[in-house]
């Protein structure tokens, strides 16, 4: 007990002791901050969009909702601090082993690290992989032109962005609705079937049904 007063009362002294002691192994302690990060991190953004889309569009008691939040939470926060953790030890490996860091060392890494972690097909590893797929393939346009692969284009892009992506999800909604994400499904089942349908002025205005 003692003993366990005392760590409480030095940590601070105690911790600093262990980073200078083993400086020499950065990449183990940047992949144990990592962890800590993606712990923090995940917690952070998935808890608020949890609460607000169980509570929008969730079924079940308050308890129950609060249940699916705190596991929508944990689920996010644990697997990004997994791949965080598990990237940057794997690519300070082979960083080291290599003596100098090269491209294929983060593609490598994350590749295996990703399999292992969002490999699962779940709600949220599905949530996280699309939007990264989204983030990848603009980043892929923006670098086929600064590497002059495709030359810049002389007009607005964005524009027909939107428009098609806006096209076809109202179209894959309103004639393929199955293949589209549950989620996405709900929200615009909300937006787009809900609205066609009201009793009174309440549920023309005041609620939804």
């Amino acid at each position: 007990m003692d003993r366990l007063i005392f760590i409480c009362e030095n940590w601070e002294t105690i911790g600093n002791y262990v980073l200078h002691k083993y400086k020499a192994h950065h990449h183990i302690l940047a992949a144990i901050k990592g962890l800590r990060n993606g712990l923090v991190y995940g917690a952070r953004i998935r808890a608020p969009h949890a609460l607000v889309m169980v509570f929008l569009f969730g079924e079940g008691t308050i308890i129950q909702k609060l249940r699916t939040i705190f596991k929508l939470t944990k689920t996010h926060a644990i697997n990004l601090a997994k791949f965080v953790f598990g990237y940057k030890l794997v690519k300070g490996m082979l960083e080291k082993a290599a003596g100098l860091s090269k491209e294929w060392h983060a593609a490598a890494a994350a590749a295996a690290v990703g399999y292992w972690v969002f490999g699962e097909n779940n709600s949220v590893n599905m949530q996280i992989n699309l939007y990264l797929l989204s983030r990848i393939t603009v980043g892929f346009a923006k670098m086929a032109v600064e590497q002059q692969v495709i030359p810049q284009p002389s007009f607005p892009v964005f524009p027909i962005f939107a428009a098609v992506v806006w096209g076809v999800v109202l179209w894959m909604f309103e004639y393929h609705e199955g293949v589209l994400q549950p989620s996405l499904q709900k929200s615009m089942q909300y937006l787009y079937r809900d609205s066609n349908f009201w009793s009174d002025i309440r549920t023309f205005l005041l609620r939804n049904k």
